[in-house]
């Protein structure tokens, strides 16, 4: 690459790592620096030593593993399901051309656009009586649907390019629609697939709103719930409120490190088609 082109590139990079790594390295320094260090050479230095007595105050203040195993719970089932009924209404949408498709996906791409704060009055007293709040599966039900409506909108897309012959040559074989589906749609597209599982994942980790309004007690809640209750209500010092920071992200991009050459695949062939 040469030309404006290389320097765009790293021009690009340089905003990236200062956007995005420059913060975090910030709160990874400090969430291993004591009180007394941080106090008297501030937020820019580095420790004189390793303090993890912060992190350890921390995690045991919140219950950190408690609320560490409910967001792998919700986020891990979130996105399963939303990959699975993403991928139902899609065949039904992009390849099934059911009556009504264009209607349909209109009211898909209305609500992505809503904003939680429109759903969060209805969906709390629909919870309240079919008495699941308080409950992870409340907030499971309620994000699986939020998710799958942005992937129905993206699988239909997709598969609305889907080669019909391929379609046609399984029919004549004698494979009915659930066969096709699963053994030849399915696996044609799971590099798309493995994208939205990825992202529906993170988002819902991250996910902030919606959990606060349904699990109030302390074991349902969720990391980021943990985090902003706890900074609401406790007295935290920089370092701990640093640590509490550093804990709360280190999921999410072990998570993304682990999936990256997935991510990276998916979108490539999503590119190159």
């Amino acid at each position: 690459m040469r030309g404006p082109g290389r320097w765009a590139v790293l021009f690009a990079l340089v905003v990236l790592a200062v956007v995005m790594v420059f913060p975090f390295a910030i709160v990874a320094i400090n969430a291993v620096k004591s009180p007394a260090d941080y106090s008297s050479q501030g937020p820019l230095s580095l420790p004189d030593g390793l303090y993890l007595q912060g992190i350890i105050d921390f995690w045991n203040r919140v219950d950190f593993g408690t609320k560490l195993w409910n967001s792998l719970v919700i986020s891990a089932s979130v996105s399963v399901l939303a990959v699975v009924l993403s991928v139902l209404n899609a065949y039904a949408l992009g390849i099934g051309r059911v009556k009504g498709r264009l209607s349909i996906l209109v009211l898909f791409l209305v609500a992505n656009t809503l904003p939680q704060e429109a759903l969060a009055y209805p969906l709390y007293y629909l919870a309240k009586a079919v008495g699941l709040y308080d409950t992870q599966l409340a907030v499971i039900i309620v994000m699986t649907v939020i998710q799958a409506a942005f992937g129905t909108y993206l699988l239909s897309a997709v598969l609305g390019q889907f080669p019909k012959e391929i379609l046609e040559a399984a029919a004549i074989d004698g494979a009915g629609r659930l066969r096709s589906l699963w053994r030849i749609v399915v696996p044609i597209s799971r590099p798309t697939l493995n994208v939205l599982l990825i992202f529906f994942f993170i988002w819902t980790w991250n996910e902030f709103f919606l959990p606060l309004i349904f699990l109030i007690s302390n074991d349902t809640q969720t990391v980021p719930v943990a985090l902003g209750v706890l900074q609401g209500e406790k007295y935290m010092d920089a370092t701990m409120s640093s640590a509490s920071a550093l804990l709360g992200v280190v999921p999410a991009i072990a998570f993304f490190l682990i999936f990256q050459r997935t991510l990276t695949r998916g979108v490539t062939v999503g590119a190159i088609k």
